[in-house]
This record gives C-alpha cells, structure tokens and sequence, in this order.
C-alpha cells in the first residue's frame, strides 16, 4: 500500500500512541490530534490535562505534529443532552456508541478535512476490508478488546476514510511496542468506563444533571423493601446500591433490579441473579442502521450481542416496515436493557444494530399487570 497522509487520533493512551507509530514507521505522513470533548463541569477530575500531556510528550518522541480540536459543545449538544434524556426517560444510553457515531467519526473527520487530509486513524481494536465494493467493519483479532461493538453506527464514508493500525495485534504485543520504543505510554493503565464521569461515583455524577427524587422499592408482587435516591440511577440486573436490609419471609440473598415505573417513581427488585423477571427471548428495536446501507435481507439468522463483550448469542432476526427490528434469541437473555444497543453478527462481520426499545421480559408490579 503507498503512503498516506494520516492524521491520527491522540488521546494520551497507550493504544493511540502505538497507532500514530506504527502508522509513522510504515512511511506515513502522520500528524496528531488531540480531541478536548468534555469541558470541566467541576464536579470532579476526568484527568483530561494529563491525557493532553501524554499525548503532546508521545508526539514529541514520534516527531510528528500535534493539533488541538476542541469538541465539547459538539459532544454536549449530540451525545450528553441525549445521555441525560434517555436516563430522565429510566433508559440506559450508551455514550460511547454516539460519541463514535457524532463526534470521533464524524466531526473529527472533518477537521482532518480542514488540515488537509482525507484520512484518519484511532486507537480502537476494530478491523476494516474491502470485499465486492463494499467495506466492512471486521472484529479485532484480540477478540477480549475487540471494539466494533462501539463502532457499529460507522457507515461506508466513514469505513472509506479511516486507519485501525491495531486491529492484527493483541493487546499485549501494543504495550510491548510502546515499551520497545521507549513511548511514556507503555506502562499507563486503561481508561475504563464513561470518559466524562472519570474516578467519581456514578450516581453522584448524575444527581448533578438529573436532581434526586426520592421513591419506594419493590418487589416484583408490590411489597415495599426500601427507598431509592432516584429511579433514573438504576439500571436493569444492577446489584449494587440498594441497601436493602433483611426482609421478612425472605431469604439472605442479593436483591437485583428488575424493572423501573417512572411514572410512578417506583423501582423494582427481585433476588437471584437469573430469576425470571430478568430473562427475555425477544426485543423490538427503533431503526437499524447497516454498514453496508441495507441489511442482508428481511428476514435472516446471525449473532448478536445486547451488552459489550457479550459471548455471541444466536438469533433470527426480521427487518420491519419502518426499519426497526423483531429479534427471537435461540435461548433466554438476561437483562436487556432498553436504551442499550443490540449489535448484530456475521461472523467476525459486524452487519450493523440499533438502539433496544423493548424486550419481552414479564413487567414486574402486580398493580401494572392488573391494569395491562
């Protein structure tokens, strides 16, 4: 493949570091950017001065310049504003998803444009091939840090104009490259969960946005065991965070959240990790997008994941009229959870997926079903 100019995503960490590498030592003319999309809200430390440290040493070491973009009202109007609804709404959102979708691919894409270049790169475990005039997004090989998932909401343009350099290498072998190489990244550990909330409490983050209201728990047959701070801070099969005591008549076993009346402010527990308020075989989902532009047919079978780093689970899966979908699971998931996305198949292949709207899991609240 002949050289390209390639402006690289550089986030700090050690898998962007090695991307802007490996892409500079295969003759690549590589400059970094530094993408700012959270703006400091005060109410904690999302170390986002010493991921901009890392990234401008590293870039220094490479040799290659490094720009600044500065995304944060793009990301607080796109991804933010719609992670506060969808969990005022008692959904679950994946920010990553959108970010990916509105902001890395997309407005990032643009400001490479701006610099002059046509193509871009990031750190992310993910493989791209061009097979009968179409690109497909394939999983990593490093299947544990695999993240098509997140990326699924990618299309053709965006597949077309980007670089994954890491998608052939296990994340073992990325590390030794930047320790080899003498990268300050080499040893720094990894980012995990939500960028902006950073090392703070969850619950504590979002009472900043969304004001705590305080409310009963249930059990799925309406008995009252607790209070909750606020409905919108649970999700489905959640364990933690309830502070429910002994209760009479039942045994000492870990309580999980089955369902959630926002309406009512009522959130609803039951215990055992697999019981059946929790276990659904179909969902209905709002509109699919496709890499490819359309999906295999209308009616297919393929594998699926409703949460990241699921094991595939097989399905059969029917497009729609308005292009939502109808999934049947060849055996009961747990905990699907609307708001989440449903991420489909073929393979190492990702065909696509959408947002989950509704499974078919019974609706705890012996009151709700009297009234259905």
């Amino acid at each position: 493949m002949s050289a390209e100019r390639i402006v690289v995503g550089v986030s700090g960490g050690v898998d962007s570091s090695v991307a802007a590498l490996l892409l500079r030592d295969a003759g690549n003319e590589v400059v970094g950017v530094y993408m700012s999309n959270w703006a400091d809200d005060g109410h904690g430390d999302c170390r986002a001065e010493d991921d901009r440290r890392d990234a401008v040493a590293v870039c220094g070491q490479l040799g290659i310049p490094i720009r600044f973009r500065d995304f944060s009202g793009e990301y607080w109007r796109e991804v933010f504003q719609h992670f506060l609804a969808e969990y005022a709404a008692g959904r679950t959102p994946n920010p990553d998803v959108a970010c990916n979708r509105e902001i890395k691919f997309k407005h990032f894409l643009d400001a490479a444009r701006e610099l002059g270049f046509d193509t871009i790169a990031t750190g992310h475990y993910a493989r791209v091939e061009y097979v009968e005039d179409r690109f497909r997004l394939l999983r990593a090989l490093d299947r544990n840090k695999d993240q098509s998932y997140f990326l699924h909401q990618l299309g053709q343009a965006q597949l077309a104009a980007t670089r994954f350099p890491l998608g052939h290498l296990d994340k073992s072998e990325v590390r030794a490259l930047a320790a080899r190489h003498g990268l300050g990244t080499a040893g720094k550990r990894d980012s995990t969960g939500i960028c902006f909330i950073g090392e703070r409490d969850f619950r504590e983050f979002l009472s900043h946005y969304l004001p705590s209201q305080p409310g009963e728990i249930r059990t799925a047959d309406d008995h009252v065991v607790g209070e909750h701070p606020g409905v919108c801070y649970y999700t489905l099969g959640q364990r933690e965070g309830l502070n429910i005591g002994g209760v009479r008549g039942r045994a000492q076993a870990p309580w999980f959240v089955v369902g959630k009346d926002i309406s009512r402010n009522i959130l609803y527990v039951e215990q055992g990790h697999d019981n059946p308020w929790l276990l659904s075989q179909t969902l209905r989902s709002e509109t699919a997008h496709w890499i490819a532009g359309a999906p295999p047919s209308d009616h297919f079978s393929c594998t699926a994941q409703t949460r990241y780093r699921q094991p595939d689970q097989t399905c059969e899966v029917s497009v729609q009229a308005d292009g939502s979908l109808a999934v049947r699971f060849a055996s009961h998931q747990r905990a699907v959870t609307p708001g989440q996305s449903l991420v489909l198949y073929a393979g190492d292949n990702c065909l696509g997926g959408a947002v989950i709207a509704s499974t078919d899991a019974p609706e705890p609240g012996s009151s709700r079903n009297r009234d259905a």
